[in-house]
């Protein structure tokens, strides 16, 4: 098929094919395109100066159907790029696993099934998916009610083989950030429990529970302990002589009625916990729980439930910024590039930098997890920005990001213009990537703003709330949106 866009690259198709022998013959997106030079119409050094803004910044736009440069300010400095990084995990998953690839959790089941009775074992199997919740579980366990199952012989075997197990995305963070997950090959409720409390009538009731639609099974697997007096309002306690995991909660925190969710290191474990509460709930007699890395050849699928689409997922995590979808698709995407299951976190993050140079961006961007939690990947604006002009104005990457929220009078600045993006924020690193289509052209861009020196002296006591890092955010989005707005007004 000729296309427009592949009569504007048609320029460069033969040196590419050659060049590129090693690359799939078919792709979701084109062959990229290197990011050509013009003269700026308006220095965004001038943007810089007049804004109140202080520490680092990378910014440029391209025309995203030639990418030809329109204005450029230290595109080429390498930074964090935060929660920006998952525009590229999202290019890397859909071209190894395709926009309908859907996540599969089964049980299967060993021995004889007689008369509702299974003489043998039941597994439930994983393949990582990051969205399974509560709800989805009980559907599982539906599947074997409706069969007629009430009785297992044997016991219940977790298997969680299916993507490495990884304790947390970045050890530095606090103890209790639900975005710092653990990655598994059995993920539940986002590798996540609620703490619940509430004053009744005898006194403080608190709880943990695995809540999800009008679900909520107690949890008693991890361990609660409150405690009185001066120190911190939440701290994690794994109990390595029970290989259980625990919190302490300071009681004085714990006013009137709420709740916060807060991270499990131990998924499978709480996966079997839920699993075997709803099974009880629906007659199914189970006693016991192992965890193991794979079923044997003869086990025979009982019931399976399946996630929704990826693009599915892709677009619910480029919306809510789920650092668990992203590092699951990057790895499980891995997997399929590269014939390897055990590719540990900064492995298959390598793998995915190769790929993204390969594929769109000239160099080789520095990256160590899928979701830009961790602060020591690094890559350009410009290399942020070739990846989307290779993916084009017209691409599913496009469709899948959200219209960007601006303030009111940015976005009255930008009526009839159609801006769309992913943010990034870390603390002291503000991120922005995505594209502007007005009357006249469609515009990529990334805009990279860091004060890295003041990230580095935080103390561990700080990086939950740090002095001043509400107003440096500020800071940097409102000029964000003043170099969005000035684009869209001088090129869009």
């Amino acid at each position: 098929m000729i296309t427009r866009r592949g009569l504007l690259a048609g320029g460069l198709a033969a040196f590419a094919s050659a060049a590129r022998a090693e690359a799939p013959l078919s792709s979701l997106v084109p062959v990229p395109r290197p990011l050509e030079f013009a003269t700026e119409a308006e220095s965004l050094a001038r943007l810089v100066a007049q804004s109140p803004y202080q520490g680092a910044v990378g910014a440029i736009v391209a025309d995203a159907r030639t990418g030809t440069i329109l204005q450029d300010y230290n595109g080429r400095v390498a930074m964090p790029p935060a929660s920006t990084m998952k525009a590229l995990t999202t290019l890397y998953a859909l071209e190894h696993l395709g926009a309908g690839y859907r996540f599969s959790t089964r049980i299967l089941a060993t021995g004889s099934l007689r008369n509702g009775r299974l003489d043998g074992d039941l597994w439930l199997v994983g393949s990582g998916d990051p969205h399974l919740d509560t709800t989805t579980l009980a559907d599982l366990v539906s599947g074997l009610r409706e069969i007629g199952l009430h009785e297992v012989r044997g016991q219940l075997y977790l298997v969680d083989g299916a993507l490495p197990t990884i304790p947390w995305i970045d050890p530095s963070q606090a103890d209790h950030a639900g975005y710092n997950p653990t990655i598994s090959g059995l993920n539940l409720n986002f590798n996540r429990v609620y703490l619940a409390w509430a004053q009744g009538v005898n006194g403080l009731q608190v709880g943990f529970d695995a809540r999800a639609d009008d679900l909520r099974p107690a949890i008693s697997g991890i361990g609660l302990e409150l405690v009185d007096g001066a120190g911190p309002v939440l701290s994690y306690r794994p109990e390595s002589a029970t290989a259980r995991e625990g919190w302490r909660v300071a009681r004085a925190a714990l006013t009137g009625e709420g709740g916060r969710w807060l991270p499990v290191r131990n998924p499978s474990a709480y996966m079997a916990e839920v699993f075997l509460s709803l099974a009880r709930s629906s007659g199914i007699v189970i006693d016991r729980f192992s965890v193991t890395h794979s079923a044997p050849a003869d086990a025979v699928v009982l019931s399976e439930v399946q996630s929704a689409p990826l693009d599915a997922l892709l677009r619910s995590m480029l919306r809510y910024s789920t650092n668990l979808t992203a590092e699951v698709v990057g790895l499980r995407a891995t997997q399929v590039a590269v014939s390897r299951n055990r590719l540990d976190l900064r492995g298959s993050a390598d793998q995915m930098g190769g790929w993204l140079a390969g594929q769109f961006m000239a160099g080789k961007p520095d990256l160590h997890d899928h979701s830009g939690l961790l602060e020591a990947s690094r890559i350009t604006p410009a290399q942020m920005t070739e990846a989307l002009v290779a993916a084009g104005p017209r691409s599913r990457l496009r469709s899948l990001l959200r219209p960007h929220r601006a303030d009111e009078e940015t976005a009255t600045r930008l009526s009839g213009v159609d801006v769309v993006t992913k943010t990034g924020t870390l603390n002291f690193v503000s991120t922005l990537t995505g594209y502007i289509e007005g009357p006249n052209r469609p515009l990529a861009f990334a805009i990279f703003n860091a004060d890295l020196a003041r990230r580095a002296a935080l103390g561990p006591d700080e990086r939950d709330r740090p002095p001043g890092g509400r107003a440096w955010i500020g800071r940097a989005r409102r000029l964000q949106n003043e170099m969005i707005a000035t684009w869209a007004r001088q090129f869009g």
